[in-house]
Order: C-alpha cells, then sequence, then structure tokens
C-alpha cells in the first residue's frame, strides 16, 4: 500500500477528522457544499460517475476484498488527497455498523433541469419519478435503487424534507444517487416542466381510481410519490393526469412509500417490456 502515497493521521484532533464528523450535520454539508461517501460500491459508482472527492480516508485493516487499491489509486488520480488512519479512528468518523475502511469528502453535485433534459436526448419515452417530500433518508435511497433498477429516466425530489446527500440516502441507494440524473425543485417547477414535455402525471395514492396496472405505463409518465405519513399533496392529487391505488386486502390502509414506488416502477418497465416484444 505505500506506492499509493497515503499520509497517515494518527490523532482524532487532525481538522480533516473533524471536518468528515462535522458533514454529518445537514448544515455544514449545505454551508461547505461537501457530503459523504462511504462504502466500496458507493465510492466506485461516484468515481465512474465523475463525482469530485476531496478526502479519501483508508483504513486496509478494514478492507473486505482485494479491488479496494484500484479505487484508491483512481480516487487518487482523479485529484483526491489520500489519508490512512487507524481503525480506532476509521470507527470514529464511519457511520457503518461494519465500515469496509473507505471513506470520502466528496464535492456536492451541480444537477437541474438540464441534467434530465441531457437524458431526455436518449430516449423517447421517459419514466420519471416525483418524489414529494420523502422524510426518512432509508426510504429515498431505496427509491432511488428501485428507479435505477426499473430503468427510469430520473428522480424529482421535490419540496425536500430529507437532504439528497444524506449519508443514510447514499448507503440505501448503494451509489445509484451517482449513476441516476437526481435533481431537486419545488412542485411548481416540476409540474411545468412536465407538462411542458407531454409527460403524463400519474398520482399514486389508497384513494385512486383504477388499479396500478390498469394505467398506461407505456406512455411518457412521471410517478409521483408522497410523504409517508400524510401522503401527496392537495397540489398533486389535483394536477395529475390519472391517479392509481394499490389494492390492500389486510388492515393496513397502504404500503411503505419504498414498496410502491418499487411495484409501480417494475410494472412500467413489464409494461414496456411487453410493449417492445409485441412489436
Amino acid at each position: 500500500m505505500a506506492h499509493l502515497k497515503a499520509i497517515l493521521i494518527e490523532s482524532k484532533a487532525n481538522p480533516k477528522i473533524k471536518q468528515a464528523l462535522s458533514l454529518k450535520k445537514k448544515r455544514e454539508r449545505d454551508d461547505s457544499g461537501l457530503f459523504i461517501i462511504e462504502g466500496f460500491r458507493e465510492l466506485l459508482r461516484a468515481i465512474q460517475s465523475g463525482v469530485a472527492l476531496k478526502y479519501l480516508f483508508i483504513c486496509p485493516e478494514l478492507f473486505l476484498g482485494e479491488n479496494e487499491e484500484g479505487l484508491i489509486t483512481q480516487a487518487g488520480q482523479n485529484g483526491a488527497e489520500i489519508y490512512r488512519t487507524s481503525e480506532k479512528i476509521f470507527q470514529t468518523i464511519s457511520y457503518r455498523d461494519r465500515p469496509d475502511g473507505l471513506f470520502a469528502i466528496a464535492h456536492t453535485m451541480k444537477k437541474g433541469f438540464h441534467t434530465l433534459e441531457e437524458k431526455l436526448k436518449g430516449t423517447s419515452c421517459p419514466l420519471i419519478v416525483v418524489a414529494e417530500a420523502i422524510e426518512k433518508p432509508g426510504n429515498l435511497g431505496t427509491i432511488l435503487r428501485s428507479a435505477d433498477g426499473a430503468g427510469a429516466t430520473g428522480v424529482i425530489v421535490c419540496d425536500r424534507c430529507t437532504d439528497i446527500y444524506n449519508p443514510n440516502v447514499v448507503r440505501s441507494s448503494v451509489g445509484t444517487l451517482f449513476t441516476l440524473p437526481v435533481i431537486e425543485a419545488t412542485k411548481e417547477e416540476t409540474y411545468q416542466w412536465l407538462q411542458k414535455r407531454n409527460i403524463q402525471i400519474v398520482s399514486a395514492t389508497p384513494h385512486g381510481n383504477i388499479d396500478y396496472w390498469n394505467a398506461d405505463f407505456k406512455k411518457s409518465s412521471a410517478i409521483v410519490f408522497g410523504t409517508e405519513q400524510l401522503g401527496l399533496s392537495e397540489f398533486w392529487m389535483k394536477n395529475c393526469t390519472v391517479q392509481v391505488k394499490i389494492a390492500m386486502h389486510g388492515v393496513a390502509d397502504s404500503l411503505n412509500v419504498a414498496m410502491a414506488s418499487t411495484i409501480l416502477l417494475y410494472e412500467a418497465a413489464r409494461q414496456r417490456a411487453q410493449s417492445i416484444i409485441r412489436r
């Protein structure tokens, strides 16, 4: 590992360790324009997607595989400063129960509707996810992971309750935060953008008037999901093309928002695959 030129940090009082700890707070992330990425898969996808790493902290004693050296080398070649810590210091900055010895501080990404516009050039039938006021980081990360798996064009986070740079969003998305166009906008901006591009708006709600499998996802679609506790706002209930529901046959009246998003996204993927086969 010596040829990787990692600088040894021996004290928890080191300013860079203090900075890593401070970035667990949203205010610090907002003020500094920096955020945390921890874990091999997450960092690999971040580097492959061109995310700019500022610092990379490594602890070889915690490595789980044999590919870490290549990732560290690539990070260094891309401009990241590499620091090596003891296991005790690494455990201090890690937010995982079982850290794998890789922890980075990165610059936040400059993404907006222009990012989605670029992605739209490669598809004639976009599938957009709109996540309104999702409260729990784990749910937002899972929505990103499902959107990636189902082949969605991108994700718009509206009127955010959860910061997309929350460490638990990064973790639960397993790095798909970096591979998908993920932007933040108000509901009004999002509605105007969708209307301008003639993209139908499908509101997912327990009060929908049709079962989700009867919606036509073969056309350009934006599926809107709401907060866990209150569901979609009145704005999206009024300004949608169709309201769809997932039938509930037990005592619970709705599914977790991350589970609901997965079901609807894969129904859209199924319909689109069937459409291609029939051609």
